[in-house]
């Protein structure tokens, strides 16, 4: 089982080996709070277990699968205010994956610190490097060791009742002793290694999966190489390349040798492809790169992110650049820099005229600098909220200048005055600037001197926002009455493609607008236009970009509904990414696509000035092609606990949402299905119509059914509903924070058919 293939992965390795024996190391949080922590690696490979020296028999872990990346030295902006105190070669940080907070530790020696380091990473990759069998080879010893509670290496039946219970089955006593019966081979009233995995094994069963295989099969034990052709032509509609994917499906994903020699798969093999990417709901060619990167920037959806430096609310949360690296390391192309004059002329970065805690903006723009590009090569906009007087302006460029380099756009790509924005292709690897400029790109290209700009030099509409969302108190009313401030020559040098400009009307803009002026609305203005003039406003992003970001109420830094403004084909859709929720889910789905590098194409009805696409009645565009969705939720499996009540399991139902335009919002629900968390059993059908498929995204979430009060979230998926596989499918849910819970699945069949 895996936890000898563990074993034997310690003793061939020096550092694992340290961490298996332990490490006394500091834990910090701060500058002043610094405890030392006794860590060690567990014998399974997979957990890290500490305890305090203080804390009696009270200790914590936490498994290698949460830990996204270990940062060396001083990465952290923690670590790096105990830098005087501390060398770097001794310091290091965990980061977590989702929103859990970074663990930053002190070794010793660096020797310490290099044996964690470097043991770390390798555990992550090997859990990277890990094949499907390995994976289930490793939960299975996962749920032994959690059975085992005498840790004897044997569980006897009243830790199996117990096992039942933590994995969510409900099952009578007489099937679960017949169960164990039958796996007990050494009839020894335990079940010892491979006597567990039979028996997990008869309890993971998959009737719903062999239903579907027996269906096809010929002999009801094999699939021919024949059987699995028709099974994808007929059901996963693989087209015209059903035979040369069936031997490729078995070469694959089939454990047998035998059955591969024969061209066969066996029921094993067929779970392992349904298991796997290839047969799961997304489609995997649209997981890389495959749209045209080479349009203008205004025909993408662009991800995007507001108040980027926060990582809670926007009254009293805490700022960092922690922020910026998460959002960057998500995708996020566009980030929000909401700049004030700081001590000893260094600029700050926080939520202005609150007590959240600030940041210094060379911090900000290092970490921009050192992060833009790890997950995409698209260029990211750095939205700049300008608060700064003259002199910290001049600061700020010369920050950016110094930092960035090359990487910063500091004029067009040729030189030359442009008729158009340049593509993400062409500015790959490019930072570029959005805020207020002085005089044209034009003018400036032509070495024309402008007077500096007079005015307000932030295209921040919060705080009058705020005013017209009457909410009308004194110190809010002064906020919005703004001080006319001028703007530094060197800061407005630093703005070519993204020159802020306050929205006036639709035919102004269609009049007097260059391609390279961006407006900023508020989510409720946005709506406004959406409302009064839809097609004129996809008419008006077709032409020019426009970010569109939450209204100032929500001090809880609450999001609103992307899709509502993708309708509309606005680009900069800034989101509260420390946020999560169904708006955040919407956004992670909409850019799971394309590589998730950030960008994604709109489509073609949305980029061309001359169609007239409105999403209050797409029938009356051209090329509207309605389809039906047709989903039959069959199974789940293995959802995790919520309530950690003893002896609670989940009641889970299946609920699946479209959201699209305005025609096309709808959701419908499974029934629950009582005490089954482990594999419930549904095979209940959903259908749907949708008018604008290439808009729509399609989430599947599972919720524990509460007849007394709100059900509580189980898990979700989301994905575009053009890149669908159709056929059988498994869905991979995910967590409220986005990241994986493996093997929590659902195993639903899609058909698209087009409505007439």
């Amino acid at each position: 089982m895996a936890s000898t293939r563990s074993r034997l992965c310690i003793q061939g390795d020096d550092h694992l080996q340290s961490m298996f024996i332990g490490t006394v190391m500091r834990k910090v949080k701060s500058r002043t709070w610094k405890k030392q922590r006794y860590f060690k690696l567990q014998d399974d490979c997979m957990t890290i277990w500490y305890k305090s020296k203080k804390a009696g028999k009270a200790h914590s872990t936490f498994s290698v699968s949460d830990v996204e990346a270990v940062r060396e030295g001083h990465q952290s902006e923690v670590l790096l205010s105990i830098a005087d105190e501390f060398p770097p070669d001794r310091c290091f940080t965990l980061v977590f994956r989702g929103r859990r907070g970074n663990l930053d530790l002190v070794a010793e020696s660096a020797e310490e610190a290099q044996s964690w380091i470097k043991g770390m990473r390798k555990l992550i990759e090997n859990l990277e490097n890990m094949g499907e069998s390995e994976r289930l080879d490793q939960w299975i010893c996962d749920w032994f060791k959690k059975a085992d509670k005498n840790r004897d290496g044997r569980m006897n039946f009243k830790e199996v009742r117990d096992l039942l219970k933590m994995m969510n089955v409900d099952m009578n006593e007489h099937h679960a002793l017949r169960l164990f019966t039958m796996a007990d081979k050494s009839q020894s009233g335990t079940l010892e290694d491979d006597e567990f995995v039979l028996f997990y094994k008869m309890l993971t069963q998959r009737e719903d999966v062999l239903r579907v295989f027996q269906d096809y099969s010929a002999d009801g034990q094999k699939l021919t190489h024949r059987d699995l052709e028709e099974f994808l032509r007929e059901e996963q509609l693989a087209g015209d390349r059903s035979e040369q994917r069936a031997l490729e499906l078995i070469e694959r994903y089939e454990p047998s040798g035998a059955a591969k020699m024969l061209h066969a798969m066996s029921i094993d093999g067929f779970l392992m492809y349904l298991g796997s990417p290839e047969g799961s709901i997304f489609n995997p060619y649209q997981q890389d790169i495959y749209q045209d990167m080479s349009q203008p920037l205004c025909h993408y959806f662009i991800s995007s992110s507001h108040n980027t430096y926060l990582l809670e609310d926007q009254l009293r949360g805490q700022s960092s650049v922690e922020g910026y690296i998460r959002a960057l390391k998500r995708g996020c192309r566009c980030v929000e820099v909401d700049c004030w004059d700081g001590p000893n002329g260094e600029p700050i970065v926080y939520h202005g005229h609150t007590f959240t805690s600030k940041i210094l903006f060379r911090d900000v723009i290092t970490a921009v600098g050192n992060y833009a590009f790890k997950v995409s090569q698209y260029p990211v906009i750095l939205s700049i909220e300008n608060h700064c007087s003259v002199e910290q302006q001049r600061a700020m460029a010369q920050h950016l200048n110094q930092i960035l380099g090359d990487k910063l756009l500091k004029t067009t790509l040729d030189g030359k005055v442009p008729n158009g924005l340049p593509s993400p292709e062409e500015l790959r690897g490019k930072v570029l600037l959005k805020g207020k400029k002085i005089g044209s790109l034009e003018a400036s290209l032509n070495g024309v001197a402008e007077e500096p700009l007079m005015g307000e030099v932030s295209d921040s509409d919060e705080a009058a926002d705020i005013d017209e969302e009457n909410l009308r108190s004194d110190s809010l009313h002064r906020r919005a009455k703004k001080s006319k401030q001028r703007l530094s020559k060197e800061l407005s040098d630093c703005v070519v493609y993204c020159k802020s400009v306050r929205f006036s009307s639709f035919k102004h803009s269609r009049i007097h607008s260059k391609f390279y002026e961006i407006s900023s609305f508020t989510e409720s203005k946005a709506r406004k236009h959406m409302r009064e003039a839809g097609a004129e406003f996809v008419q008006h992003n077709a032409r020019q970009l426009t970010r569109v970001y939450p209204s100032g109420l929500r001090t809880d830094s609450s999001n609103f509904n992307p899709q509502d403004m993708w309708n509309a084909g606005c680009q900069i859709v800034a989101l509260n990414f420390q946020t999560a929720g169904m708006e955040m889910d919407l956004n992670d789905g909409m850019f799971s696509q394309n590589g998730r590098c950030g960008y994604v194409l709109k489509p073609e009805f949305m980029r061309s000035p001359e169609r007239r696409f409105d999403p209050e009645s797409p029938q009356n565009c051209d090329g509207y092609h309605p389809v039906s969705l047709a989903i039959q939720v069959i199974s789940g499996q293995q959802l995790p606990k919520v309530n950690i009540k003893e002896g609670s399991i989940v009641d889970p139902l299946v609920r699946v949402e479209i959201h699209g335009v305005p025609a096309d919002q709808a959701k419908q629900e499974t029934r629950y299905i009582d005490n089954n968390g482990f594999n419930p059993v549904w095979y209940d059908n959903l259908q749907f119509n949708i008018h604008v498929p290439e808009l729509a995204l399609v989430r599947f979430v599972v919720e524990d059914y509460d007849k007394t009060s709100k059900n509580d979230f189980v898990g979700q998926y989301t994905l575009p509903f053009s890149c669908i596989q159709q056929g059988y499918r498994h869905i991979h849910l995910l967590s409220k924070d986005g990241t994986s819970i493996p093997p929590a699945s659902l195993f639903v069949h899609i058909r698209i058919s087009e409505l007439a």
